[in-house]
């Protein structure tokens, strides 16, 4: 489901951002390259048209991005640290055990050396 989303994302980026280059603008856009649009819009050119068609563009990319952040949360819930198993079978090393009477006191090496 996210696969779909996501090229229907891609998609709606790409109109998107061909409705928005082709209003016109105080560099007039990509309109000047699209000839006369006021006969194939109506009497008042494509400006309504294209600014309803922007809206909803924008409308369904942000639905659709809701609904992409909806369904990559709900397929990110497990973890991969819930997948490891626990089963150890490794032991553990043995304990040393040391003499008491096997270490000597540093003042006590220091007072034999020192002879």
């Amino acid at each position: 489901m996210t696969s779909i989303l996501l090229i229907v994302q891609i998609v709606l980026v790409v109109f998107l951002v061909i409705a928005v280059l082709l209003q016109k603008s105080s560099s007039i856009g990509l309109g000047a390259y699209s000839g006369s649009n006021e006969s194939v819009f109506g009497a008042k050119g494509p400006a309504s048209f294209l600014a309803k068609m922007t809206f909803f563009l924008m409308f369904i990319f942000v639905s659709n991005t809701i609904a992409m952040g909806y369904f990559y949360g709900q397929d990110n819930q497990s973890s991969v640290v819930d997948s490891i198993i626990e089963d150890t079978t490794i032991a553990a090393p043995a304990a040393i055990e040391i003499a008491v009477e096997d270490v000597q006191a540093p003042a006590a090496i220091d007072a034999n050396t020192s002879k």
